[in-house]
């Protein structure tokens, strides 16, 4: 359940700019400040169904937008990458090289 938060987290902060403001306002109580289902209803005056069905179809949206624009999946490729780097700074100096080569020609 907390890698699957924390996912929903990530694409929410990479796509959040293209959900409109009821989907931003339903995931960001939801995700970030931790609301119950019940808690959001009340404060929108609609069922608990509601915003379960919207929080839902919101996730899809994200996890399709990711399937088709892959920013998180490069997110993460870049913070691979540099850690990489800091490792390999201590041992192996040379293999930085390579490294930067792949982080500069990344899309």
């Amino acid at each position: 359940m907390l890698d699957k938060t924390m996912r929903i987290n990530y694409l929410f902060d990479f796509y959040q700019s293209l959900l409109t403001p009821k989907q931003m306002n339903y995931m960001g109580l939801y995700y970030l400040d931790d609301y119950s289902l019940g808690e959001i209803a009340e404060q929108y005056n609609v069922s608990r169904q509601a915003v379960y069905d919207n929080i839902k179809r919101t996730e899809a949206m994200l996890e399709e937008y990711e399937e088709k624009l892959g920013l998180f999946a490069k997110f993460q490729e870049r913070e691979q990458l540099l850690s990489s780097l800091r490792e390999l700074l201590k041992s192996e100096p040379d293999n930085v090289i390579a490294i930067i080569d792949r982080l500069e020609n990344m899309e």
